[in-house]
């Protein structure tokens, strides 16, 4: 029976080395993501182009709309009654026809004074602005300085375009600059290149690979554009595991996964220690399914397009780690990407088959649609047999149900350690990207019991999100504070005020603020599951 049970295992990996066509098909994007060039100054005469007015009240316009002449600011402030506009946070009221300028776009500030409300209000005024030829001028007197380095931040994020593919005439060139007027605008210049402008460039290519279609975008790729987006970046260090090395590690989960398609997985390992970080890193592993058809277990039709998506938990974990990385910032951090496309060809695991994990727990398949924990188990026991953490935090478009609990306002957490919950809550909170802790009752253990298996992949009853965050802790220890972020109800989105459609991006941020704030967790007893 052993020997059976290992010739089945052999054959099962050896299936998972199958390489991609030479002649597949490819395309590429027709114009890149072009940031405008910025500036930051102290006075501004310009009196044409575009205006924005970031306020918090009519108050607020003598003083920051010291740039308008008189009847210039009695036109704005009769627009502003006209339109009972009310400044709340992340509101807009576009103005035109008033004086020299082409536009004078009023953007709300509220009455919140936090980080997370001045980004937004910038991303607001970035998205509405994003087809402006013309010079801006955005007047932030009054505001210290993260307050402006946030805004300008925003302005950046809310100019990502998401039509990768459509056919754009207008040159890079033609882009006005955006000129941010300050108090001390040395000062904010300094804050925005220090963690702004590095945070603009990671969100930009988190959403890029995550709104690429599967034809470009698949477990090779992703790990081509990771390195090309790293480059050279002192204390950056690139592994990445190919099907032989996964195979000699005893990958099954992963291979399992990957060996319906003809695009080989990869386990990607992005390491980067800044200067005077902590010798403990903070690990951040994301689901990486580039493609999820379901595999045998085949999705329907509607809604399956988006399915190329499902790779951005591990767009957003390297996103974070490359937005750190470019800023220098002080941490030590590691992101795993664990990648592979789910597809049902001949090849595919099935309902009923047994696969081994790294760790060695036997895993029963209930539903190939129930893949991405099953990458997710190997990079876990990767990062538990080589990496002595000092946290994991796993991020993954999971499952249907979150989305169905909490809508696309929160991403669930997950955790056994509430020191850890508590650090990520407060992350969430101060980037606007909030989660909500859900529970891992004891009883998910009794709904993923296997017959046949030590766990199986697909639990019994209505707690999808939980049971699936069940499954993924069994790949951690007890000992090791560990959390699991679900963002399939937050991870893409039609287009709204501060982002146009597709990709969301989320989590680098939250995880970005995440590990610059870590503090170390003090060990304490986990509840037994």
């Amino acid at each position: 029976m052993t020997t059976l049970r290992a010739a089945a295992a052999a054959a099962l990996l050896a299936a998972a080395t199958l390489t991609a066509p030479a002649a597949y098909a490819q395309t590429s994007p027709a114009a890149e993501q072009v940031q405008r060039p910025a500036r930051f100054v102290g006075a501004s005469t310009a009196t044409t182009g575009v205006l924005v007015l970031p306020l918090a009240s009519a108050d607020q316009l003598d003083t920051r709309g010291a740039a308008l002449n008189d009847s210039e600011r009695t036109a704005v402030s009769n627009a502003i009654a006209a339109a009972a506009y009310e400044f709340s946070a992340g509101s807009r009221l576009a103005l035109r026809g008033i004086g020299g300028w082409t536009q004078i776009l009023l953007v709300g500030l509220g009455t919140d004074a936090e980080a997370r409300t001045y980004e937004r209000a910038g991303a607001v005024a970035g998205r509405a602005l994003l087809n402006e030829d013309a010079a801006i001028t955005i007047v932030t007197t009054g505001l210290d300085t993260d307050a402006v380095a946030n805004f300008a931040t925003g302005f950046g994020l809310g100019q990502y375009r998401s039509d990768l593919y459509h056919r754009r005439e207008r040159e890079p060139s033609a882009l006005g600059q955006v000129t941010f007027v300050a108090d001390a605008s040395g000062e904010a210049e300094r804050a925005y290149a220090s963690r702004g402008r590095a945070l603009i460039e990671a969100m930009a290519w988190t959403r890029d690979v995550s709104n690429e279609p599967a034809n470009v975008l698949y477990p090779e790729t992703f790990v081509s554009r990771a390195r090309a987006a790293f480059g050279r970046t002192p204390g950056v260090n690139i592994q990445v595991l190919d099907v032989p090395a996964m195979r000699r590690l005893g990958m099954g989960a992963i291979l399992g996964v990957g060996q319906g398609s003809a695009r080989p997985p990869r386990m990607m390992i992005v390491s980067y220690r800044g200067q005077g970080a902590p010798t403990q890193p903070v690990v951040l592993v994301g689901k990486g399914i580039t493609f999820d058809s379901g595999g045998i277990s085949i999705k329907p039709n509607a809604g399956m397009a988006n399915m190329r998506m499902d790779m951005s938990g591990a767009a957003s974990v390297t996103g974070a780690v490359l937005a750190l990385a470019r800023s220098r910032a002080p941490v030590h951090v590691v992101a795993i990407a664990a990648l592979a496309e789910n597809m049902p060809d001949g090849a595919a695991i099935r309902p009923g088959d047994v696969l081994t994990a790294m760790n060695g727990m036997t895993i029963e398949i209930m539903s190939t649609d129930a893949e991405g924990r099953l990458v997710l188990a190997d990079a876990l026991s990767w990062t538990e047999a080589n990496l002595d953490a000092a946290a994991i935090v796993d991020v993954a478009t999971l499952t249907g149900a979150v989305g169905t609990a909490l809508g696309d306002d929160y991403a669930g957490l997950f955790t056994r350690h509430d020191a850890l919950g508590e650090q990520l809550e407060a992350a969430g909170a101060a980037t606007g990207e909030r989660l909500w802790r859900l529970p891992l009752d004891p009883s998910y253990a009794s709904d993923t019991a296997s017959t046949i298996a030590d766990i199986k992949n697909s639990g019994e009853g209505g707690a999808g999100a939980g049971t699936g965050a069940h499954f993924i802790g069994e790949f951690v220890s007890r000992d090791t504070p560990w959390a699991h972020i679900d963002i399939a109800g937050v991870a893409w989105s039609g287009a709204n005020d501060w982002k146009p459609a597709g990709s969301a991006g989320y989590g680098v941020r939250l995880l970005e603020r995440f590990v610059r704030d870590f503090q170390p967790i003090e060990a304490e007893a986990a509840p037994a599951q």
